[in-house]
């Protein structure tokens, strides 16, 4: 079954795609500011969404993990 059809494993990958490129964009800011357009766009907004609401997402993650280990 693939991460599309069963909603725990897509909220899991968007959750990941968030944390990874928040953390992109700390390491390479201008990579990612500069281009907001295509690609790379989807990664920024992911990034806003992971800077902005750090605790929420980080919050997110623990209770998949808390999920995933039980």
């Amino acid at each position: 079954m693939s991460a599309l059809f069963n909603f725990e494993a897509l909220v899991f990958i968007i959750l990941l795609a968030i944390c990874t490129s928040a953390y992109i964009h700390q390491i390479f800011p201008r990579i990612l500011d500069s281009n907001k357009n295509g690609a790379l766009g989807i990664v920024w907004k992911f990034a806003r969404i992971g800077e902005r609401l750090s605790p929420y997402v980080s919050i997110g993650c623990v209770i998949m993990a808390i999920r995933f280990l039980l």
